[in-house]
């Protein structure tokens, strides 16, 4: 009987969906971490962390004691991953996120009704050649794009929101799948990086 619920239990976590959901508005950008019916803010953070002014002022005394800091390692030495990486996004961009909520109010501003005209044609167009192209990388569940007109605004205004998820069994996956290859390519660069030689 045990090994029946652990197994509900890993079919219920398989099915459990991972994601993002992002807003802009006239209140700026923010974003949340989703997992399953729990919502945890990513941006704006609800804890804003504040250095003590003794270590604000330490810190730079620091880096002009260090010199001008750590150098970047070389980008090219990052090439190998890049198929690694781009097999790995291609497979999760055909359709495997889901898109369940994806909202757009674009308001076109403008004093003069022919100018405005025009880019209200053109935002629609823009629109219209958008969607199918998003229909063939996701799957949307609810979809509400509007472009509106306002002719006493300074400038054209956005009202956006997205939720994008992911169930926890295909992440998982994905993971299994293409991790290890990324992995692999990357303990090869650490190798190479210390003066070994790569089989």
């Amino acid at each position: 009987m045990g090994w029946l619920i652990a197994l509900a239990v890993i079919a219920a976590l398989a099915f459990l969906p991972l994601g993002i959901k992002a807003k802009y508005d006239a209140d700026g950008a923010a974003a949340w971490l989703i997992l399953g019916p729990l919502r945890t803010a990513l941006y704006p953070s609800q804890k804003t962390e504040k250095k003590p002014k003794n270590e604000e002022s330490a810190e730079p005394e620091r880096k002009k004691k260090s010199g001008e800091g750590k150098k970047g390692g070389s980008f090219t030495d990052f090439f190998p991953l890049l198929d690694a990486v781009l097999k790995l996004l291609g497979e999760l961009l055909c359709r495997k996120l889901r898109v369940k909520k994806l909202q757009a109010r674009i308001i076109m501003a403008g004093d003069d009704p022919c100018d405005l005209a025009v880019n209200y044609g053109r935002a629609w167009a823009a629109l219209g050649n958008l969607v199918p192209l998003l229909e063939r990388f996701f799957v949307i569940k609810k979809r509400d794009l509007q472009v509106e007109c306002d002719f006493t605004a300074d400038k054209t205004l956005i009202d956006a929101q997205l939720e994008l998820t992911i169930t926890l069994g295909r992440l998982l996956h994905l993971g299994a799948k293409h991790g290890i290859r990324v992995l692999r390519e990357y303990l090869k660069i650490v190798k190479l990086r210390k003066g070994g030689a790569v089989q």
